[in-house]
């Protein structure tokens, strides 16, 4: 017998979710280099922050490491999507280790700048979550009399820096833009002689899907987001969502409390850029299982025809 069978009526999926162009690239270079050099194969951090992707590879042999010392000498290492510091690349050649650098190419572009500022001896402020890997990442690329990291206003507040000392600021792409709006207004008013980067540093993708997302507060009674804790894009979703109607986030099926549901009639899921889509489908068939006269709705995804180009393997 349906649960509830008389309340819900739509489920509502965010219509940009699931794999970004740069997850889906990573981990096809995971897929393919296991092809090529077989297990075990080592990659350096959690290729992306997703539960069910990383139990998948290891039950496939791949390894996750956070150390290079843990990888034998002259065997593939991949390097995650987050990016990875210049001192990493070192170790791993010094060790003679074959690389494969899966790094987004949007976090790349991150890194091409920090370099550029770096150069030219620029006080850089990293508006991020400290310890957070693509932080980690592109920290590596800015010497650390020029770095500084800061995640709330609080931070600002408290740099040691003169406010006459010309500054530029770089973001973690996963962010909202909401949250580095305020931070940015923030850090103009401290300091007024602000280098400017080319352009925004969120990526279109966790653009999109904050978009997508609140899009569906609009006309939707209660929110699920689908993805693991870990990742920090999943985390802004749910974030975002909360602001507006009862949201929820659960990295498998299995965790729907049909409690968070029940007196509802539209139900809106959304998911981070690192979750497979079986993960949507299943919530979604669970919902259906229990609510058979629901109507399941989803627009076109804006990024359906969007690749990048794999590295070398």
């Amino acid at each position: 017998m349906a649960l509830y069978s008389t309340m819900i009526e739509e489920i509502h999926l965010a219509a940009t979710q699931g794999f970004c162009a740069g997850v889906a690239s990573a981990i096809l270079v995971v897929e393919k280099a296991l092809e090529r050099y077989k297990a075990p194969l080592y990659v350096r951090h959690h290729i992306v922050h997703n539960s069910r992707v990383i139990q998948n590879f290891e039950r496939q042999g791949v390894v996750f490491i956070e150390n290079l010392d843990e990888v034998p000498a002259h065997q593939t290492v991949v390097f995650s999507a987050h990016g990875t510091a210049p001192e990493e690349f070192q170790k791993a050649k010094k060790r003679g280790l074959h690389i494969i650098d899966a790094t987004c190419p949007l976090v790349s572009k991150i890194h091409r700048e920090a370099v550029r500022l770096s150069q030219r001896e620029v006080t850089t402020i990293l508006i991020g979550h400290k310890g957070h890997q693509e932080m980690v990442g592109t920290s590596g690329y800015i010497p650390p009399h020029l770095l500084h990291i800061v995640e709330n206003e609080a931070d600002i507040q408290a740099l040691p820096i003169h406010p006459d000392t010309p500054v530029s600021y770089l973001t973690q792409t996963t962010l909202s833009i909401s949250d580095t709006e305020h931070l940015v207004k923030k850090i103009k008013e401290k300091f007024p002689h602000i280098v400017q980067t080319s352009k925004s540093n969120i990526c279109f993708a966790t653009q999109n899907r904050q978009n997508a997302a609140l899009a569906l507060t609009d006309f939707c009674d209660v929110i699920i987001v689908c993805g693991s804790k870990e990742s920090s894009n999943t985390n802004r979703l749910k974030e975002l969502c909360d602001m507006y109607l009862p949201t929820y986030m659960i990295d498998h099926a299995d965790e729907l409390d049909f409690n968070w549901v029940k007196g509802f009639k539209k139900v809106g899921i959304t998911s981070g850029a690192s979750v497979p889509n079986e993960v949507i489908q299943e919530v979604v068939n669970r919902l259906k299982k229990a609510y058979p006269m629901a109507k399941v709705f989803q627009e076109e995804n804006i990024e359906k025809d969007i690749e990048f180009p794999l590295p070398s393997l």
